[in-house]
């Protein structure tokens, strides 16, 4: 775009008149952010967004998610003696009165203040910070742990095992890409497990696992931290919905614990790190024990299994599909991926008893003190 286009959209969340410069900022994997530079330094900054139509086909309702969920969050944080302004994201309103604006291509634009002073890291690369990862996720969904009110489900059927199985069935019995006798070996690898996973999915279909609000795009680079180190919130919340806080934690363990890429091509390489799990896991705990029901701190371990299961069978499908989906680098980058994912997923099968073993015992140690401090209080 154009500085003049860029100049006008901006002026739709604040005055023309008092912008000084519109800069990119980021790479952009998504959506494509904007910093706002005021003329007065003193003013605040704003971030832009163009926001991918074609990833969120609702975006007004999305925007709507967002806003409750900071609403909530800033009651929180206000009646805490907080600074809501740096540990929430603040929309802004467009002129309109509308969180965002409709530009002639039919772009969707949205505007936020940017939160200064802050530190982010791009990967987790140590146990401290895959401590400080976890009591970010956890602090945001015991800030949230309360929230009631229905959230509109922008992207149907993320991590449903009913609805991933559903196109996996298709895929195989299509074959698209005529590929399917190529691996046979992996297409046995989803089917041993289809039954594990639909049981622990009804468990969420009937209830027995509640749905809460969840961030579902927990990579490290989407909490903000302190210069001390300490966690402000997590930002892009974009994905916000409401599901099983485990896919959360399933996610970022996935992620923050994995020795390697997540295509990495030396399956050698490719474990979950014990000490990075235990370290966010403590973390996260340290935060969401109050609300998680025992059922929920039973399959938290398992969730790790489940959302990299997932990852398996969607890079899978993907390669039999034609790579219609998933970005790709090469001819068999999917298939890379799958091996890759599948690796961390027997390394979790290998260590689970020890995963499970880490989960109850913080959990277990957590409630004893928060009761400790209830009585004594």
């Amino acid at each position: 775009m154009t500085n003049d286009q860029l100049f006008k959209v901006a002026s739709q969340f604040m005055p023309q008149n008092e912008i000084g410069q519109v800069v990119p900022l980021g790479e952009g994997f998504i959506n494509d952010t904007f910093l706002v530079h005021p003329i007065n330094p003193t003013h605040a900054k704003y971030l832009l967004q163009r926001k991918n139509k074609a990833i969120f086909p609702d975006i007004p309702a999305m925007m709507d998610n967002i806003l409750k969920i900071t609403n909530h969050l800033k009651q929180k944080i206000r009646a805490k003696g907080g600074d809501p302004q740096r540990e929430s994201m603040t929309l802004i309103a467009a002129s309109d009165g509308q969180y965002y604006y409709l530009d002639e291509n039919q772009d969707f634009w949205t505007a936020c203040l940017f939160i200064e002073d802050h530190l982010v890291y791009d990967k987790v690369d140590s146990p401290r910070i895959a401590y400080s990862g976890g009591k970010g996720i956890g602090r945001f969904q015991a800030m949230l742990s309360d929230f009631h009110e229905k959230l509109a489900d922008t992207l149907p059927g993320f991590h449903n095992m009913r609805h991933r199985f559903g196109q996996w069935d298709e895929v195989l019995k299509n074959d698209p890409a005529g590929r399917k006798h190529l691996v046979l070996e992996e297409i046995d690898w989803i089917e041993g497990r289809r039954e594990e996973m639909m049981v622990f999915w009804t468990l969420v279909e009937n209830g027995t696992i509640p749905k809460r609000v969840t961030h579902n795009d927990t990579k490290i680079s989407n909490i903000l931290f302190d210069q001390q180190g300490e966690v402000l919130c997590m930002i892009d919340l974009d994905t916000v919905l409401q599901s099983p806080v485990l896919n959360d934690f399933g996610d970022a363990i996935r992620s923050y614990a994995n020795t390697a890429a997540e295509d990495e091509p030396r399956l050698d390489l490719v474990s979950l790190d014990l000490q990075l799990y235990r370290e966010f896991t403590r973390g996260y705990l340290e935060e969401a024990s109050p609300f998680l029901t025992q059922t929920e701190a039973n399959y938290l371990a398992f969730s790790a299994r489940f959302i990299t299961f997932e990852q398996v069978l969607r890079f899978l499908m993907d390669y039999l599909d034609g790579d219609r989906y998933y970005k790709i680098k090469y001819p068999d980058h999917n298939l890379v991926r799958t091996h890759a994912q599948f690796r961390l997923l027997q390394s979790m099968e290998d260590q689970f008893d020890e995963m499970n073993n880490i989960v109850l015992k913080i959990f277990t140690n957590d409630l004893v003190s928060l009761n400790d401090k209830e009585h004594s209080g």
